[in-house]
């Protein structure tokens, strides 16, 4: 996900959006219950105990200028215990009936958790429980006029919103299988995650939602994504094929050819401003298929939509910012980013909203990856320092990448998660070497495909590849607040004078005292009659001495870090003898 690109961020305090419903007893004629508050962090621990959700079937009834839509939705569930409860987050819209098995239960809704009994279900069964409901959607299913005034539906989950239109384990370690049944206006085209396995057909004239002239769409996603991920979209759109990419290495591709296609879905308006974003989309899907591995969905869909972010990666639908894209500007590092989180967010989830480091931190830095190759190394080195100079700045720095405080998960989308989460990685890259870095992110892809994960699961495997004992490196730089500010004096020393002679170091780390003195291995630079002569070194503490043998000659500078390979903060005076 990218943040949005408007310059609007919504708050909590914003989506408290009003809506009547009264909690309890569920039947024909319920009241919709009250508002709840969304992006609240779960408490620790298990989130759904007992049950897994495994498949959900979903079936929307959508209407033109309207804004209620009508849904039946079917979730499959798997038992690990005897007789559990199945807590479904739903919330802001009327329940008409609850069906386990196909029999009627009574539920229980209350503050955002409609309940369901399974009594007599025990570990290993498998049981399906129906819930049919209608109204406005607080929230989650966006059902307004689009950037010119049209008629349009889209869904926008992020982080835990889905509740507010599809009952599910609101929750991104608890990934299923999806099937849609969109009944939408004829005018209209329909996006969703997955494979397009029929349509558009004429809807049958009994089919639920709003009356009118409507066609019937069925999207299938036949590999398990996490909530957040599970869209649909509806509106005028025109379909434009950017390409076929990960040919032969796509093992969910339903083509005949095996490959992926690569399509962009953009108001009519809209085409020609949108076409610089996605000119290249095809391009990045196979670049990351050469550095991460298979490409993990059906197809990738680029749609122009009512996202509140900048850019939201939903499983091979991404949705973009209708109004960034309508305006003309050049979206494509948003695209680069959304198409990376295709293999780091969408396929390997992480399994705690803390932990979002490994969804955004990764797609920030392979995202910048592909304009390393395709625009040169420069390009890659100047969005680098773009993203220090966002973390240097931040106001959020006193605080750590893995920040388990933080509530209101809104505030996660920060640049500890982004900018400084994609300089661990690049950190980690400068440490252990390119060779040990990369295979070790193809082996972490490979392992925990279609799972979610933890950062300690991505410790494991890179210390296996590397053959090192990583927790220092990722203890001080994912779960320890800011970043080294490195102050340098440096003198040489003749010994004896007219021979070869030492410079000696004194490198002080002088960031804050709330944060902690780094450890740190880097190259340093000097510049000796005229020829550059490296050395490696390692600092920690406060402060560091270090004597490296040099040429007989006094060195005319000295530098730190000298490609980049350290997040660190401007010092206060230019390094240089004192």
């Amino acid at each position: 996900m990218v943040r949005s690109t408007m310059g609007s961020h919504v708050g909590v305090s914003a989506l408290l959006v009003p809506a009547l419903f009264l909690a309890g007893s569920i039947g024909l004629g319920a009241q919709e219950p009250e508002p709840i508050e969304a992006g609240v962090a779960p408490p620790p621990g298990p989130y759904a105990p007992g049950v897994n959700a495994v498949h959900y079937d979903v079936e929307v009834g959508l209407g033109y200028g309207v804004l209620w839509f009508e849904g039946i939705t079917e979730v499959r569930v798997a038992v690990s215990r005897p007789s559990p409860e199945l807590p479904l987050d739903f919330t802001g819209l009327t329940i008409h009936d609850v069906l386990v098995d196909g029999r009627p239960t009574a539920s229980r809704h209350e503050e955002g958790i409609l309940t369901v009994p399974l009594a007599g279900y025990g570990t290993g069964d498998t049981v399906s429980v129906r819930i049919h409901y209608e109204g406005v959607p607080d929230d989650g299913l966006i059902i307004r006029e689009n950037v010119h005034g049209e008629p349009s539906a889209f869904v926008d989950n992020w982080p835990n919103r889905t509740r507010f239109w599809l009952p599910s384990i609101d929750h991104p370690a608890d990934k299923a299988t999806v099937r849609y049944t969109v009944h939408a206006p004829d005018v209209w085209k329909v996006i969703a995650n997955g494979h397009l396995a029929e349509g558009p057909v004429p809807t049958p004239a009994d089919a639920i939602g709003p009356e009118g002239d409507r066609n019937t769409w069925h999207w299938e996603v036949g590999v398990p994504i996490s909530p957040y991920n599970m869209v649909i979209g509806a509106a005028d759109l025109e379909v434009t094929t950017i390409g076929l990419a990960a040919c032969g290495n796509a093992p969910a591709s339903r083509r005949d050819d095996g490959c992926v296609e690569v399509t962009s879905w953009v108001y009519p308006q809209d085409v020609q401003a949108a076409e610089p974003s996605f000119r290249r989309a095809a391009e990045m899907v196979d670049y990351f298929t050469d550095l991460i591995g298979p490409f993990p969905f059906e197809k990738l869909a680029n749609v122009q939509s009512a996202t509140r972010f900048g850019g939201m990666e939903n499983a091979s639908a991404i949705f973009y910012s209708e109004q960034g894209l309508s305006s003309g500007r050049n979206m494509e590092g948003t695209v680069s980013h959304e198409i990376a989180h295709q293999w780091f967010g969408d396929a390997v989830t992480e399994a705690s909203w803390h932990h979002l480091w490994l969804s955004e931190g990764f797609a920030t830095y392979f995202g910048d990856q592909f304009f390393e190759v395709a625009d040169g190394v420069e390009a890659f080195r100047e969005r680098m320092e773009d993203s220090r100079q966002s973390v240097i700045r931040s106001e959020v720095s006193n605080r750590p990448i893995i920040d388990v405080n933080e509530q209101n998960l809104f505030a996660l989308l920060n640049s500890n998660n982004y900018p400084k989460g994609g300089w661990v990685l690049h950190m980690l890259r400068g440490l252990i070497g390119d060779e040990a870095f990369f295979q070790g992110i193809r082996d972490y892809y490979a392992t925990h495909l279609h799972t979610a994960v933890l950062t300690e699961d991505f410790q494991a495997v890179m210390e296996q590849a590397s053959n090192r004992d990583l927790d220092t490196f990722f203890e001080q730089w994912l779960y320890e607040p800011g970043f080294p500010t490195f102050d340098l004096e440096w003198r040489f020393i003749p010994d004896p004078p007219g021979t070869e002679g030492y410079t000696e170091l004194v490198i002080r780390q002088v960031q804050p005292d709330a944060w902690p003195a780094f450890r740190v291995r880097m190259d340093v630079e000097l510049m000796v009659d005229g020829v550059p002569v490296r050395e490696e070194i390692e600092v920690s503490g406060r402060a560091s001495t270090i004597r490296l043998r040099t040429m007989t000659n006094r060195p005319t500078s000295v530098v730190l870090d000298p490609d980049g390979w350290v997040l660190k903060g401007d010092p206060e005076v230019d390094p240089g003898q004192r």
